[in-house]
């Protein structure tokens, strides 16, 4: 069993070293989606975009698709993807597990500047506030999105649970995470009482399944959430990532190397109108939510250490302190 486990292990290796060379070489280039939909919506949508690229930039471009988020995330962290689309969760363990980096942004078709995230509940359905669906009687069926979702977890974790120190698998009959779509359709076939989404799904939602859309109402809705990063990793060679980035950044415009009016078409099929330029700073007000997630769980646990509890919510009150102090700088260096 030992060698039959050494040899899978130096396959995976094998196959993660082959990624890896096809970055650096600039002829193979894999282009990570994240699973907000089924592959079966989402394949069509990004083809004509991944076209595109590979005959603007000369690479050969091919989409990758896994079942959860972590699957891209991991996919980038073992050399099997180059560029991604992420949220910003996803984003940041992307960029502080999997080497890569943030260069551009997505803009709502609207010309929204981020989106929202929700938690949906059955039209018909009794809840009407925060305090109806919290009232943690073990009666209801939650539904959360990916653990890596930013809208669909680390938002309501954070604004609806961690603050007020309710922990879901203590509130609720059951707890299921699964993909935006899901959880949407869940909700319309009164399969889960509510479930988490975002503006940009619900959308979407709307669109392709009017009749479902119609059996869906709003209970929550959060603050603003800074529109889905792209990532590429470091490991791409400089004139490979120059070649992507100028791509990506173009895409759309008056600038584009390609029928720009055919482009606006692409990305409109994306929800999306052309990219904007960005950086890891993006993730500051995430990085925020995540330290206020914690410190929320932190102080709702009854079991810790007193004196522990007090010693790591100081450490990352001082974290939190650091990111926050960064947005301030960068909110004076654009004027905002």
């Amino acid at each position: 069993m030992k060698l039959i486990a050494k040899l899978i292990a130096a396959a995976t290796l094998a196959v993660s070293f082959t990624g890896i060379a096809h970055a650096e070489d600039g002829k193979t280039i894999n282009f990570g989606i994240i699973s907000t939909e089924s592959q079966q919506n989402l394949r069509p949508k990004w083809e004509p975009f991944l076209k595109d690229m590979e005959e603007q930039t000369g690479l050969d471009v091919k989409p990758f698709f896994a079942s959860d988020y972590a699957g891209v995330i991991e996919g980038m962290r073992f050399g099997k993807v180059q560029v991604a689309w992420f949220g910003n969760k996803s984003a940041m363990e992307a960029v502080d597990r999997a080497d890569g980096q943030i260069f551009a942004q997505t803009v709502d078709v609207s010309g929204n500047p981020g989106y929202w995230s929700l938690i949906l509940v059955p039209a018909s359905s009794k809840l009407q506030t925060l305090d109806d669906l919290l009232k943690c009687d073990k009666t209801l069926n939650f539904g959360l999105g990916d653990p890596n979702s930013t809208s669909g977890y680390l938002v309501p974790m954070t604004f609806v649970f961690a603050k007020n120190g309710i922990d879901p698998k203590e509130c609720f009959k059951t707890v299921t995470n699964a993909n935006h779509e899901t959880n949407a359709m869940a909700v319309a076939m009164g399969q889960v009482d509510a479930a988490t989404n975002n503006t940009e799904n619900l959308a979407l939602i709307e669109k392709n399944h009017p009749e479902a859309f119609k059996k869906i109402r709003i209970l929550w809705k959060s603050t603003l959430i800074p529109s889905d990063p792209l990532v590429i990793s470091k490991k791409v060679d400089d004139a490979t990532t120059k070649k992507i980035e100028n791509f990506i950044l173009t895409y759309g415009t008056d600038q584009s190397k390609g029928d720009v009016a055919e482009e606006k078409k692409v990305l409109a099929g994306l929800e999306w109108a052309p990219f904007r330029k960005s950086s890891d700073d993006q993730l500051l007000p995430i990085r925020v939510m995540e330290v206020s997630k914690k410190i929320g769980q932190l102080k709702a646990d009854d079991k810790m250490d007193a004196s522990a509890k007090a010693a790591e919510i100081e450490k990352l009150e001082a974290q939190k302190a650091e990111y926050e102090k960064k947005i301030e700088a960068n909110d004076k260096k654009s004027g905002a």
